[in-house]
């Protein structure tokens, strides 16, 4: 096989078996990679309705065709399971150096199933695997960790691995690769943690055979010359001051989330935006696998109560530590950051929990005993603290450990709890951005706009602008959108660069580039209605995992905050998100039923009918 490597390696943690197994040439043409390989596995061998936290679950990290070649941003990987926070199916994203290197040992993926009895890391070497003991590293964070497993396998190795976070069950726990890289959303972490994988070591050196050298060589080229005639014009924002630059359109637009969304502007935003920490606290701009952008934060706080070094705040964190807490204190955003990393937490739904639990205490649902201290918004060292606290499980962190729905729900309140499916919003209010609703509601995994980011158009008008308010528009956009993402995550590569760059406005956001590639590296001649459809084909075979998993259009929602109650002030004042209205269009699209349930008919032309 060219582009894949076509070998996928299976490791049962609970008899030690581990065993490379072939790459079926079918499935990987119709599924590509990545994402689309993982849901595959998925739907063949993980029952739905199994316990996210038991043996039955698998854990599956897989690669994609363009992974660990020279396409632009060629460096992702996803890490799919049947999520503990959520009971959905969830992938997660990660770039980094690991994803190529895991692709280089000679692995398009690996399916971890069953548990250990005791902790173990697995260590690749160039296709060579084995299970070693780890309980000398339980209880160490990511850093510590990825020390110690390149001290003891290869110096060049590259990790991925979990924290205390992971190891204690906390539900939105992360898995941490190159040190500050995250798969982060709906507790990956924890299913990790309770098979009793510490962690992955790879070192691999092996050439990644493509089909066409020179034809690769020239398409690669012609998209990173793209680039570089933008970049031509001045400096590239997210090169020169990372993602949190997104502050400034959130915040102009009126949907940058403040005080558990209550509203859609911060007073402090420019005390927390990409400028100020570029200004403060950045040491260098840092590039995953074969990047061009460099977005990556490498920081340092220098002196102070939140001393500290690493990589971040990106966007999300900035929302979610920052200004969805009320906190403007850049310094300990940072920090609580930095612990999230360390700790192995997706900071997204770190802030979330505790933005709700600052909402439960404002309205007098939690008292200051049940804390231990006061928690009212802004106030940064309670942030920290609590960050610290979940990490670990202690004090009321245990509480927050189980995410903001089911603290929301133990409180009584659970309209206050900021989710769809059980997954924390990212940070964009589905009032200012009515596809990104859409799309936060029917995203297989829940509230992410990584499935579908609708505020590139909304927001930034990349590569095309469309009204954040209107909504009769939307449900053909969310769906191209939420298939070319699909596409992305399978073939191993990043939004930031592909959205950009290798799909064409001018043919309605078509995926050419991402053709031209997969193509040049694979030779399997895909047309570019085929590759759509495998897009589509993802997406439809997620949703009939959700579907045996018992989850139906009653799931498709949003928090009444957003559907019924306007937008207190701003730009976006009197607005509510019209998600029930474009339910309606988006599931005639897709050719699912009014209750969200794919049809047999469309199962069937997708090729799903046997899975």
């Amino acid at each position: 096989m060219n582009g894949w490597m076509g070998k996928i390696l299976r490791v049962n943690l609970s008899n030690g078996d581990i065993n490379a197994e072939a790459l079926d040439p079918k499935v990987a043409r119709d599924f590509v990679g990545g994402r689309g390989l993982a849901i595959y596995y998925m739907l063949k061998e993980v029952d739905p309705n199994c316990d996210a936290l038991g043996k039955e679950n698998k854990l599956i990290m897989t690669t994609g065709p363009l992974t660990g070649t020279k396409a632009p941003t060629g460096g992702r990987y996803m890490v799919t399971t049947k999520s503990p926070l959520t009971n959905a199916i969830t992938c997660s994203n990660s770039g980094g150096n690991f994803p190529a290197e895991l692709k280089k040992a000679g692995f398009d993926g690996i399916i971890f199933e069953g548990s250990a009895a005791e902790p173990v890391y697995l260590w690749i070497n160039d296709g060579k695997a084995e299970l070693k003991p780890a309980g000398h590293l339980w209880g160490k964070n990511t850093h510590e960790t990825d020390d110690a497993l390149r001290a003891e396998s290869d110096g060049k190795a590259k990790t991925a691995v979990i924290g205390p976070a992971g190891e204690k069950g906390v539900l939105f726990a992360s898995i941490m690769n190159d040190r500050d890289r995250a798969a982060g959303r709906a507790g990956v972490g924890a299913v990790m943690g309770a098979k009793k994988l510490k962690g992955v070591a790879v070192r691999g050196t092996q050439k990644i055979q493509l089909a066409s050298e020179e034809q690769f060589k020239e398409m690669n080229q012609k998209y990173r010359d793209r680039f570089k005639e933008v970049k031509k014009a001045g400096p590239y924002p997210l090169t020169t001051h990372g993602t949190a630059i997104t502050v400034v359109a959130t915040q102009t637009h009126g949907v940058f989330p403040t005080r558990n969304f209550q509203t859609g502007q911060f007073d402090e935003w420019e005390s927390i935006y990409g400028e100020a920490l570029t200004e403060k606290y950045l040491v260098k701009a840092k590039p995953c696998f074969s990047c061009p952008i460099a977005c990556g934060r490498v920081t340092k706080i220098p002196d102070g109560p939140y001393q500290g070094e690493g990589e971040g705040p990106e966007y999300e964190t900035v929302y979610s530590l920052g200004s969805d807490v009320g906190v403007g204190d850049l310094a300990a955003l940072t920090k609580a950051n930095y612990l999230c990393n360390e700790l192995g937490l997706d900071t997204i739904s770190m802030g979330s929990a505790i933005a709700c639990a600052m909402e439960l205490y404002e309205k007098g649902h939690l008292s200051e005993g049940e804390i231990g201290f006061p928690l009212e918004w802004g106030d940064g060292e309670a942030l920290v603290k609590l960050t610290q606290q979940t990490g670990m499980r202690e004090g009321f962190g245990d509480i927050l450990a189980e995410g903001s729905l089911r603290m929301a729900t133990h409180y009584g309140h659970p309209e206050l709890a900021m989710v769809s499916k059980g997954l924390d919003l990212p940070g964009y209010d589905p009032r200012g951005t009515q596809g990104l609703g859409l799309n936060y509601a029917t995203s297989p995994i829940g509230a992410s706009h990584m499935r579908g980011d609708l505020p590139y158009c909304e927001l930034l008008g990349v590569p095309i602008k469309i009204d954040g308010q209107t909504w009769e528009d939307k449900p053909p956009i969310v769906v191209k959108w939420q298939n070319v993402f699909a596409l992305i995550d399978a073939a191993g590569l990043c939004v930031f660069f592909s959205i950009r760059y290798l799909c064409d406005p001018t043919l309605e956001i078509r995926p050419e580039g991402i053709l031209d590639l997969i193509n040049a590296a694979t030779g399997a001649d895909y047309a570019l209605d085929e590759l759509e459809e495998i897009g589509d084909r993802i997406l439809n075979a997620e949703r009939l995992y959700l579907m045996r998993a018992g989850f139906d259009r009653r799931q498709d929602s949003l928090p009444a905050r957003f559907t019924d109650t306007p937008m207190p002030d701003g730009p976006v004042q009197g607005v509510v998100c019209h998600l029930d209205e474009m339910l309606e269009q988006y599931y005639r699209i897709r050719g699912w039923s009014q209750d969200g349930l794919p049809t047999e008919e469309k199962l069937n032309g997708l090729g799903l009918d046997g899975m």
